[in-house]
């Protein structure tokens, strides 16, 4: 039986997330800077887990208040993620319905459309995997149809003064370089710059 497209985009989103898991392959300094301006690699999976954990909420159709989003440091932070993103993985296999409600409050009041949210949690996944990976000295694990994917989302975020409030996981867009890879358009549209490298 051919896959459908709800199938194809959560197959994709777990292949994002997987990517994110992979950089975390092995021994991690969370002391480490990353590319995401006063982070370190522990404020980075902080923000991360909590990202999970909101998603695994509100695909069910939980409520959740934006203050329930704040991160928080801990100390078996690779440990903590890693369960957060089976608890979100087994939390997208469940659906169903392309357009389910599924409340965000820190992007809008009114819940999403259950597509976009999978889109919304794909482009933060390739970015984080990207962000993880050269914050350990490494090269992110994303197929190409994953960062494909990624990149057309990432065309759609705006680029609003939401960019701009205490903890965004994106800052402005930077200037796309020409002949740009679909992962350094989609880093440069989200406010990253792919030529950063661990100091």
């Amino acid at each position: 039986m051919p896959i459908n497209a709800l199938d194809m985009q959560i197959d994709l989103h777990r292949r994002a997330v997987r990517a994110t898991l992979a950089a975390l392959d092995g021994s991690v300094d969370l002391g480490a800077p990353t590319p995401c301006a006063g982070w370190d690699l522990a404020d980075l999976l902080a923000h991360m887990t909590v990202q999970q954990l909101g998603f695994a909420r509100a695909v069910p159709g939980e409520r959740t208040t934006v203050a329930e989003w704040a991160p928080k440091r801990v100390d078996e932070a690779v440990d903590a993620y890693a369960a957060a993103c089976a608890e979100l993985l087994a939390a997208f296999a469940t659906i169903t319905d392309a357009e389910a409600p599924v409340h965000l409050p820190e992007i809008r009041d009114e819940p999403v459309p259950a597509r976009l949210a999978i889109g919304f949690q794909l482009v933060d996944n390739v970015v984080h995997a990207w962000d993880v990976a050269v914050s350990v000295g490494k090269s992110p694990e994303l197929d190409d149809d994953v960062l494909a994917a990624g990149l057309t989302v990432a065309r759609q975020v705006p680029d609003g003064t939401e960019r701009e409030r205490p903890g965004a996981a994106f800052a402005h867009a930077l200037p796309v370089g020409a002949g740009s890879s679909a992962l350094d358009e989609a880093l440069f549209l989200l406010g990253r710059d792919p030529a950063w490298t661990r100091p």
